[in-house]
Parts: structure tokens; sequence; C-alpha cells
């Protein structure tokens, strides 16, 4: 069984959405996951906001969702971190080096152009360099600041944009966002599963 944990900021809007569809998908599609949710700037027991529980109400997901903070346990207990923007990607690999390795934007897993997963495979390895660097003190090397700028210029938006005191059509645009990035995933999991 995979352990799935979804990153956004507060925990509120788009990580449960993301946890509830999650669920709900996985279920309908015969995929055995176990699904979290959780914020960088969480606090811990809060609702969801009105309008991201009544889309998930909308698409027949009753769960009660509360919001929790990102921890070093939920960090451990999850095979695979997909965070809802490029900056909880990088608050993740930065406060939680050993995550390096497990954690993406929902939408860039769910990509499949070759060119840009490379991409974003020598992102991801500039940005824990870096932060180890900067950790012990060491001065960021100018031609890993120039490649990390120029992989930056090259890669398309992998962000979902935050709803977080928008309206109800706002909520809506990112719920249909996460929908889809979700399908592609559960494609992606299933295909490595017959593989």
């Amino acid at each position: 069984m995979h352990h799935i944990l979804f990153v956004c900021t507060g925990n509120t809007c788009r990580s449960p959405m993301a946890e509830g569809f999650m669920r709900k998908l996985a279920s309908e599609r015969g995929v055995d996951v176990e699904v979290r949710s959780a914020g960088v700037a969480a606090v811990d027991g809060m609702s969801v906001s009105r309008h991201a529980e009544a889309v998930l109400k909308d698409h027949n997901i009753h769960e009660q969702l509360l919001s929790s903070s990102l921890t070093g346990a939920t960090i451990h207990w999850a095979d695979l971190i997909l965070t809802l923007t490029g900056s909880h990607k990088q608050h993740v690999i930065r406060n939680f080096p050993e995550s390096a390795g497990k954690v993406y934007t929902l939408k860039e897993y769910a990509e499949n152009d070759h060119k840009v997963l490379r991409d974003l495979k020598e992102l991801d390895s500039l940005y824990a360099t870096i932060e180890m660097n900067r950790s012990l003190g060491e001065e960021v090397h100018p031609t890993d600041r120039q490649r990390l700028i120029e992989i930056q210029q090259r890669i398309p938006s992998f962000d979902i944009v935050d709803p977080f005191g928008g309206s109800r059509d706002d909520y809506e645009v990112a719920a249909a966002d996460i929908r889809l990035a979700l399908e592609k995933l559960i494609d992606k999991i299933q295909a490595y599963r017959t593989q």
C-alpha cells in the first residue's frame, strides 16, 4: 500500500480537497492507497474552508477533514509527498532534506514529458545541494546558481492556484485542476503496478 501525503499552506483548501478526491478516485479505480494531508503553516484541528467542503460534498465526499501541521513523523510516514505548489515543495525539502527523493508537486509528478522530468530531477538535486551548502555555512557556487536559474526558466509552472479567500468558482477551478492531476496520478500508479 502506498502512503501519499498532500501538502499545501494551511491545510484547509487545496490539500484536503486533494486528500478527499484521491481517496474517492482510488477507491473507485481499485487502487490501494492510504492518504493524508498537512500544511506547512497549518493550525492543527481547523475545519476545511466552507467552499472546499461544499466542492467535496458536490462530489459525494462527506468526510470531516481537519487541518494538520507538517511534522517529521508525517514526512516519515509518507512514501510519496505531493505538494500543491513549488514553494511548498521547496519548504519541505529545506526543512526535511531527507525527503528530497520522495517530494514532488502534484502536477509535476503527474507529468509525463521526459525532457521536463529530466529538468525537474536536476532541479531537485540542485536545491538539495544548495540547501546542504547553506546549512554548512558554505557559499552557493555561482555555476549551481546559474544552472538553477536556467532550469527554472525552462520548466512549466506546476502550481495549483490557491483559492483561499476567493469565490466558490475559484475553488471549483482549483478542484478541477487537482482532479485532473489525480486522474493522471492514478493512471501512473496503475501502470507502475502492472510492470
